[in-house]
């Protein structure tokens, strides 16, 4: 599972995904895609890269998908996440 997580942030656009998802709230697709300058089917791929991860859970809100950090990660995982984001993330878990 560690492998994984480190392989989903190792790449650029997914790790300024997770930066603009450690404030806690939930984002679109369509404001990753502006606020990152992606495609949506770039910014589709590499969410889906970060929730088989299990880094992120979406939800489906009509004809958009909200994306929010896991907020069950384990807190081994979020202390990683973390340190790669280099700022504090809200996870249920890391409370301390």
């Amino acid at each position: 599972m560690i492998l994984a997580v480190l392989s989903a942030l190792a790449e650029p656009t997914r790790l300024d995904a997770m930066r603009l998802l450690a404030d806690g709230s939930e984002h679109c697709v369509c404001e990753l895609m502006q606020r990152l300058g992606a495609t949506q089917s770039r910014m589709s791929r590499r969410m889906q890269v970060l929730k088989q991860a299990g880094l992120v859970v979406d939800r489906r809100d009509a004809q958009w998908v909200r994306y929010r950090i896991n907020p069950e990660l384990p807190l081994s995982l979020a202390r990683l996440v973390e340190a790669a984001l280099e700022r504090q993330i809200m996870v249920m878990g890391a409370a301390a």
